[in-house]
């Protein structure tokens, strides 16, 4: 049972950060936002091992747990999630959050084309149910707060599906360096590694990547607001999803962790505001039923 309520905790941590992200985005661009928080988040976590005596445990985590780690958050927190602050600033946390919450249909199909795993009817019908629900979401509501221009739908309906399939590896190689090391202590070190590693990752190639430095320029509110999306996200969130894959399995904690939308859709109405129509919410909705059919084979 522990397992499956952390893996819960991650999609209600998730939901707060997702909520904290769109605020910020309306002063900063994705990128300068992800370095700040990827960077800020690295140094609050490393500081809270250290803190609670726990910072040995990081030189003791196996070579190839720390190679996973360190891949995983290269390219879930810096490739996925710049394209998730892309989508969440297009299309708004309603949107975005749920279609990016595809992302155990990919872990699916990586299992049924790779590793060769059977597809039933059910599965099948599953992933219908998931399409059929981002298709509602892509639609334009009349009465949609958002006018937004069909282009600027569908560049963030792209994104968020990118961000998915990208998501969907990073949680596979994590899952993979989670179970190499089944401890809390593990968990705290091997989720501190990956953080790190992206956030040094992105300061390095900010001369690049962001050019006129614009994360070193930012507002303080808007910074405190990535910060604390930062640490909700990134520290607790992705702590108990990798405690999850300890204590419960994969097809488990990857579908529960995926309800998000249940909570992004409300909180897109009541928070920021977002016009959700019919269409919106019945998707967000049909999106989780898909997930689970696919589970529950």
């Amino acid at each position: 049972m522990i397992g499956e309520l952390a893996a819960l905790g991650a999609a209600i941590c998730w939901t707060i950060s997702a909520i904290l992200y769109k605020e910020a985005l309306l002063k900063a661009s994705p990128i300068s936002a992800n370095i700040v928080r990827c960077a800020c988040s690295s140094t609050v976590l490393v500081a809270c091992l250290a803190a609670i005596g726990k910072f040995g445990v990081l030189t003791n985590v196996p070579t190839y747990s720390v190679a996973l780690a360190c891949v995983s958050g290269i390219i879930g927190l810096g490739f996925g999630d710049t394209l998730y602050m892309v989508s969440l600033k297009l299309i708004g946390v309603a949107r975005a959050v749920p279609i990016t919450c595809t992302y155990p249909l990919f872990n699916l199909l990586w299992a049924a084309f790779l590793v060769r795993e059977p597809v039933t009817s059910l599965v099948v019908f599953g992933a219908v149910t998931i399409v059929f629900g981002i298709w509602l979401l892509s639609q334009q509501g009349k009465t949609s707060t958002y006018a937004l221009e069909k282009k600027i739908v569908v560049k963030g309906v792209a994104s968020a599906l990118a961000t998915a399939m990208i998501w969907s590896v990073s949680i596979t190689m994590i899952n993979m360096a989670a179970k190499e090391t089944p401890s809390l202590d593990y968990a705290l070190a091997i989720n501190t590694i990956r953080v790190a590693a992206i956030a040094v990752s992105l300061l390095a190639s900010s001369p690049i990547i962001d050019r006129d430095f614009g994360f070193l320029k930012m507002q303080r509110k808007t910074l405190v607001t990535l910060v604390l999306g930062g640490i909700v996200a990134l520290g607790l969130g992705w702590f108990f999803l990798t405690y999850s894959f300890i204590n419960t399995l994969e097809s488990r904690a990857v579908p529960i962790s995926s309800t998000t939308p249940l909570f992004s859709t409300l909180s897109g109405i009541i928070f920021l505001h977002e016009g959700v129509t019919a269409k919106n919410a019945l998707g967000s909705i049909l999106v989780v039923v898909g997930i689970f059919l696919i589970f529950i084979v």
